[in-house]
């Protein structure tokens, strides 16, 4: 198992590729996309992909799409502007990296899957000396968004101060829904904030993807002293 940036367009076409399968045929999104079994949107040209590849298999397992401070300005955009204001993030975006589109393979959903990436994730950071991530960690609105809700309220110890809130274009209606139910934290979100990230605010309806999105931010000042010792040396 390897992890680096893709450097060729047929290795981002593989990566691409598992994305529709992971969002489209497993998670039922509805992709908005030209080329048949492949997710593809505006971003993409701007962004650069990491990829974990089973070298023995030839194939492409896991993937994160980063699309850097220079990039968001040539786009006019973070995608996850496309759900949240992002106004009081604004003094940090000249070093703020975007991360999203992450998913893995179903036979390779193992810690060592996701080591890898973050992994690769750090080693960017580092080389390009960048201070902060932020994505939007997705919640299955399966139930109707019951037990995304109830985990949001479970939450509330992992937010961000005031002054790096945002707030979501399309809400999760929290008021009508059920936060009441033993829903568990994805195993990923509970790694980011494990790891020292923030929550920024409630989430978004992503209805494409019928997901309610939860807006991360992880300063890399708040890495936990066990994760920097392990990814970034």
């Amino acid at each position: 198992m390897s992890v680096g940036l893709a450097r060729t367009p047929s290795e981002i076409l593989e990566a691409q590729r598992l994305r529709y399968s992971v969002f489209a045929d497993e998670l039922g999104a509805r992709l908005r996309t030209r080329t048949p079994q492949v997710d593809h949107d505006i971003f993409d040209p701007y962004c650069e992909h990491l990829v974990v590849r089973d070298e023995h298999a030839g194939a492409v397992v896991g993937t994160y799409r980063i699309l850097a401070p220079a990039q968001a300005v040539k786009i006019g955009a973070y995608y996850s502007e496309g759900e949240f204001d992002l106004t009081r993030l604004l003094h940090l975006r000249p070093r703020m990296v975007e991360i999203g589109r992450s998913c893995v393979h179903p036979d390779y959903r193992s810690g060592a899957t996701i080591t890898l990436l973050w992994t690769g994730l750090a080693r960017y950071m580092l080389q390009n000396g960048y201070d902060y991530l932020i994505g939007c960690a997705s919640m299955s609105m399966a139930d109707g968004g019951h037990a995304a809700a109830s985990v949001y309220r479970r939450l509330q110890a992992h937010m961000a101060p005031l002054e790096y809130h945002v707030f979501p274009r399309c809400p999760l209606p929290l008021d009508s829904l059920n936060q009441t139910l033993p829903a568990a934290v994805p195993p990923l979100i509970k790694g980011y904030l494990r790891a020292g990230a923030w929550v920024c605010g409630d989430p978004a309806w992503d209805p494409d993807f019928n997901t309610a999105d939860l807006p991360i931010l992880m300063p890399l000042a708040r890495l936990d002293s066990r994760y920097a010792r392990h990814f970034l040396g």
